[in-house]
């Protein structure tokens, strides 16, 4: 019986060269494309940055304009996919309703290989899915896209219908900056699987977006708020955390996969959600939390290296600009769509089908 080395999960296997992204999870490193993520965030946009990711450079003022133009051009839904998105019953979840969207763009020009050009029209139109969704379930007309504001503002906008604050759209941009790629994740690694088929990047993406969709891999956001929510006051804080340690329930917003430090984005979204909820209450108590969980988590699994992860102060930016919870992942997928198509793009250019092998360990007959 022939055996193959096992790895489950696929721990520390590399099945793809990349220079999208480094993540180093024990010194905590996170770099995109030779530019450290957090400087990313903080300095620059999101079309700025998934200029970078596309194609390999930061964009010239020109290359900006040209980018930030073809955005704008593309977010408009085609009449057909919003009819399909407006019959999905109002109980289906929004990642469902996502997957179900992206999945509506296919077109015969979507066929193999993949382009820019197309990687372009599909991201600037998932924030326009999300927005038609919303607003059909708030018992509103859906607004068409703006054509005077970037893609993070104009996002804002067809969310809760009027025009965002300029913090509300910084600090919202950081955070899609700062989740617009992150290596060989189970999102991206599904949607490079696809792509190896030669498949299309609609289904590619479509099966990004179920990946994601799994709490495992984007749900904490939510989480998160509903556990600090349920904390309620600073003076019950450690009751509520200890007992959850003493079941031995997990924290969320602690602890991650890959980091075993501190995760380099939750130290660039502290910065931007401090600074955007100094006079906040609830993000008062979120930062409390954070004190709270991280000592008890070193007395209850000590040595275990457990920091707080972007989740924790993802939740935070989004609750301060506004983000009702279930938008959280899919503001996830919104972003991280950008790290996908560019993980398809790289496949396409050097493709071979990805196809692991399993150890057998039923019977064989005699």
């Amino acid at each position: 019986m022939t055996t193959h080395t096992l790895a489950i999960g696929l721990d520390g296997i590399a099945v793809a060269e990349t220079d999208l992204s480094l993540v180093d999870g024990q010194n905590g490193l996170l770099v995109y494309r030779g530019h450290w993520a957090r400087d990313l965030a903080i300095h620059h946009t999101f079309e700025e940055v998934a200029h970078l990711l596309w194609y390999g450079h930061l964009p010239s003022a020109q290359e900006l304009a040209e980018l930030q133009d073809k955005m704008r051009a593309n977010r408009e839904l085609p009449a057909h996919v919003k009819g399909i998105l407006d019959l999905i019953p109002a109980d289906v979840d929004m990642m469902s309703v996502l997957r179900t969207g992206v999945s509506a763009l296919a077109a015969p020009d979507h066929a193999w290989p993949p382009s820019l050009d197309q990687v372009i029209s599909l991201t600037a139109k998932m924030p326009t899915i999300v927005a038609h969704r919303f607003a059909r379930l708030a018992g509103r007309e859906p607004l068409n896209p703006r054509q005077d504001l970037n893609h993070t503002a104009n996002y804002l906008y067809m969310l809760k219908g009027q025009e965002p604050s300029p913090a509300h759209v910084r600090a919202l941009d950081a955070y899609l900056i700062l989740t617009q790629e992150h290596g060989m994740n189970a999102s991206t690694f599904s949607g490079r699987v696809v792509a190896s088929t030669q498949s299309d990047l609609i289904s590619s993406i479509t099966a990004a977006i179920g990946a994601l969709k799994g709490p495992l891999h984007g749900g904490a956001p939510s989480e998160v708020t509903e556990m600090i929510e349920a904390i309620g006051t600073k003076e019950n804080a450690e009751p509520w955390l200890r007992a959850k340690l003493e079941n031995g329930e997990r924290l969320m917003g602690f602890g991650h996969r890959v980091y075993k430090t501190i995760d380099p984005r939750a130290t660039a979204l502290r910065v931007v959600a401090s600074q955007l909820s100094a006079d906040d209450p609830w993000f008062d108590l979120a930062t409390h939390v954070e004190q709270v969980g991280l000592k008890l988590l070193d007395e209850y699994k000590p040595g275990r290296k457990l920091h707080t992860n972007v989740e924790f102060f993802a939740a935070a930016v989004m609750r301060a600009v506004g983000l009702d919870d279930f938008l959280f992942t899919p503001t996830f997928a919104v972003s991280r769509v950008v790290g996908w198509s560019a993980h398809v793009l790289e496949q396409a250019s050097n493709n071979r089908i990805i196809r692991p092998q399993s150890n057998y360990i039923g019977s064989i007959p005699e």
